[in-house]
């Protein structure tokens, strides 16, 4: 068996590649096909585990859900993690390379090549159509040397292109005329067809745009695909979710919204239920007086516990935690709340720096990667979330730190490949996790949302958590519905079938 491709392309970052891929892979796996998503490179801070202990984009996990298919590292050979405007931890195959400057990777990439191609080459062994989604623009002609991940690697696997163009944005006549003009001769033949994405409004009022387009591309149109309303995962901070800023619902959870933020992912679960609104903090005066603190995940716990210290939002975050507020930090947020964070290798620039002093622990951050998945329960908690006690969770583990408890106790029991292990602490109203996606389960997430009911005295017994599974499938669901409807899949087949 050898896969046959299909790319999709963008005019820009946020032109809505990875939920295109996505709504593809769901389309193909509906007909009947073994489909597996592919991106040769991603940038991005929000990443999964796989079964197997390996690191790769959340946007290949989801397309891989959709897709039905286990998700796997080759689907995302490479990764890369920012760790500042400069820099990036560098993940090939599920695996820390290393941390690298742009201007070293850029100069490095070309050696990634084969891994790229023995990633590729395996799934192409093993499924009939693989969709591939490219990064940014292929336009962006200071990058073009060495490409890797665009029509570099649209080259390499010999996969025909869409090219998408958002036209929320504005301007998608330009976006994706403008793109092709900056083309090589060499790159124009892989490109076989023009998306429109999140169109709004009166399709006949585009036609006239379309036909000029049409001729002066001398490309068919794909699609005009609608601007739909998804709950889907984002991949990193371009995230919509990360603008809300009201709380309307009954109960109130504020997520501190770090410049480093990491796996916010890991919260959908709480605001997919009816009654909890969840919103992001990036100021003190935004704080208010939530019914929950979230501290999320973060690439650089450091610079984030200073940027919380510096913003004043350190100074109202344990104004309401001695008031009584729950406070839940998940990874770096964990390590955030504790009494100290040290740094002796300069894994994320050296030093060592006070924590919030919420948590009895210290944290000490090692060269090696720590990346597991893990399930089992809450353990014997008490405090204002003690509700959650015996409850089932899962998710998984990846953070470079130890944490050692100096008094407090564990927040989970978990099961793993080593044994049980506890993990986390929780001391009062305050409560830390490793686990990414604790509250995923819904046994979790309902006895969760049931005690913040219960704590502003509301009626908890009606509250019910969704089936992450099936409201995700639903979404996958929903998302496919909206592309047939929207694009010319025999076009589109017929594109995979004849190639390049």
């Amino acid at each position: 068996m050898t896969a046959k491709p299909i790319m999709i392309q963008g005019t820009m970052s946020g032109a809505g590649k990875s939920l295109l891929a996505a709504g593809l892979c769901r389309i193909f796996a509906q007909d009947g096909y073994k489909v597996a998503p592919f991106k040769s490179q991603n940038m991005a801070l929000n990443s999964s585990i796989t079964a197997e202990g390996a690191e790769m984009g959340r946007a290949q996990v989801v397309q891989a859900e959709a897709a039905g298919v286990p998700p796997e590292a080759a689907m995302n050979p490479i990764l890369l993690k920012p760790t500042n405007d400069t820099g990036s931890q560098v993940i090939v195959n599920g695996h820390v390379l290393g941390t690298m400057s742009a201007r070293e990777y850029f100069a490095y990439k070309h050696n990634l090549i084969p891994d790229i191609m023995k990633a590729y080459d395996d799934l192409a062994s093993r499924f009939d159509i693989i969709v591939i989604e490219g990064a940014g623009s292929p336009a962006e002609i200071n990058l073009k040397d060495d490409d890797i991940v665009n029509m570099g690697m649209a080259k390499m696997a010999s996969s025909p292109v869409l090219l998408a163009g958002d036209i929320d944005r504005g301007g998608v006549f330009a976006q994706l005329l403008g793109t092709l003009m900056l083309l090589d001769e060499s790159e124009r033949p892989y490109m076989k067809g023009l998306i429109v994405n999140k169109f709004r409004g009166d399709k006949t009022i585009l036609d006239p745009g379309l036909d000029i387009l049409r001729e002066r591309s001398g490309l068919p149109i794909a699609g005009v695909v609608p601007y739909t309303l998804l709950d889907i995962d984002d991949e990193d901070s371009l995230s919509d979710r990360l603008d809300v800023r009201g709380a309307t619902a009954a109960v109130d959870v504020a997520v501190v919204r770090l410049p480093k933020i990491s796996n916010f992912t890991d919260f959908i679960a709480l605001d997919a239920i009816d009654g909890i609104g969840v919103r992001y903090v990036q100021r003190a005066s935004d704080l208010g007086e939530p019914d929950l603190i979230i501290l999320p995940g973060t690439k650089n716990t450091l610079a984030d516990l200073k940027w919380l210290r510096e913003s004043g939002l350190e100074t109202v975050l344990l104004k309401r935690a001695a008031a009584g507020t729950p406070v839940f930090g998940v990874c770096g947020g964990y390590q955030i709340l504790g009494q100290e964070v040290s740094d002796p290798l300069g894994t994320e620039g050296g030093g060592t720096m006070r924590g919030l002093g919420l948590l009895p622990i210290r944290t000490v951050f090692e060269p090696e990667k720590h990346q597991v998945r893990s399930q089992g329960r809450i353990a014997n908690v008490g405090g204002p979330l003690a509700a959650l006690s015996g409850v089932a969770v899962e998710g998984y583990e990846i953070h470079m730190g130890t944490t050692v408890l100096e008094g407090g106790s564990p927040v989970c029991e978990l099961e793993g490949e080593g044994g049980t292990s506890m993990d986390g602490c929780w001391s009062g109203n305050v409560y830390g996790s490793y686990l990414h996606g604790i509250f995923d389960t819904k046994e979790c997430a309902q006895a969760l949302a049931r005690a913040l009911f219960e704590m502003k005295g509301l009626d908890a017994e009606s509250v019910q958590a969704v089936d992450m599974k099936a409201y995700k499938d639903a979404q996958y669901d929903k998302l496919a519905q909206a592309m047939r409807e929207n694009m010319d899949m025999e076009l589109v087949y017929r594109i995979i079938e004849e190639g390049v």
